[in-house]
């Protein structure tokens, strides 16, 4: 990228109106931070060794995992190194890495909720035609064109925000490297890119949104039309941990990114729950209420020990 920078670190002054409170935020996010990892690796290992969840929605799902595993691994490293009392400074090189995979793995995430949407809506609407229309390689496609698509996003966004110069000041008043703080340290005016930025940011998340409420209204209609009680019930069950997910994912977005008045202390809460929280929770939300999940995971579990054989 082209930038006439002088400015080769920046410090991260962290999340706003916190000073003191160190140690305790350290054990918190940390605490945060393993369960994620922990969770996340646990439904992957259970999604792989489990020949039965070998389908596409276990596909996306364990895709999921993986981004939910990187995700927060992009901020909260950092965070946790300054939290413990060392040094706050990131490179220029980092902080342009960390914007990058933020938006690389979010864009990607909201790609693939959208595309788990889909998988449901045929699943529901067309289980007849469900293993011809979600093939192996449609299903691969899928997964391939989320990624790709969430790049393009990020390198977009990343590029938008480090072609500005960046002379002085250096202090970001955040806890990673996100666009609206890094816009504000820039030595131009930033007013085109800023309503640029907030329609790139605001399009994406909207367009998958309506996407989603789309597949969803016709998987209503369709559960709706079954006479069944039980069928009606079973089929609720199997979308109701995706839409718990999706609410989850978007209410942080909207939040940041497309309010019109930014509050740095709300913005750095809301986000620490959509980096570290929303992760964490994700394998909760899919596995309590699926007994595939649970039954792959007891079986997965059960030979060290770790758990009763009773669920």
């Amino acid at each position: 990228m082209n930038n006439i920078s002088v400015v080769t670190e920046f410090i991260l002054l962290g999340i706003p109106h916190t000073e003191g409170l160190e140690t305790m935020l350290f054990v918190l996010f940390l605490s945060f931070y393993v369960l994620t990892l922990m969770g996340n690796m646990l439904i992957l290992l259970a999604i792989v060794s489990s020949m039965k969840l070998h389908t596409p929605m276990y596909f996306f799902l364990c895709k999921l995992s993986i981004f939910d595993i990187f995700f927060p691994s992009v901020s909260s490293p950092k965070m946790l190194f300054y939290l413990s009392g060392s040094s706050r400074a990131i490179s220029y090189g980092g902080c342009v890495s960390q914007l990058f995979f933020y938006h690389f793995l979010g864009c990607t995430e909201c790609f693939l909720y959208t595309v788990m949407a889909y998988d449901r809506f045929v699943a529901i609407c067309h289980p007849l035609r469900y293993s011809i229309i979600m093939s192996h390689k449609v299903c691969a496609i899928l997964a391939t064109g989320t990624s790709f698509f969430g790049c393009i996003q990020a390198t977009f966004l990343t590029t938008l925000t480090f072609q500005l110069p960046y002379c002085g000041p250096n202090e970001v008043d955040y806890y990673f490297c996100d666009i609206p703080v890094m816009l504000k340290l820039a030595c131009a005016d930033t007013s085109a890119l800023e309503m640029v930025g907030f329609i790139s940011v605001g399009l994406m998340p909207l367009t998958c949104f309506l996407l989603i409420l789309t597949s969803y209204s016709f998987i209503v209609f369709s559960i709706l039309q079954i006479r069944s009680a039980e069928g009606r019930r079973k089929a609720f069950s199997t979308c109701s941990a995706h839409l718990t997910a999706i609410l989850l994912f978007y209410m942080p977005v909207v939040l940041i990114y497309l309010r019109p008045t930014p509050s740095p202390w709300l913005d750095a809460t809301v986000q620490v729950l959509n980096n570290l929280v929303t992760p964490m929770l994700n394998p909760l939300i899919y596995s309590l209420r699926n007994k595939e999940v649970k039954s792959s995971l007891w079986r997965f579990l059960h030979p060290p020990g770790f758990i009763p054989e009773q669920l």
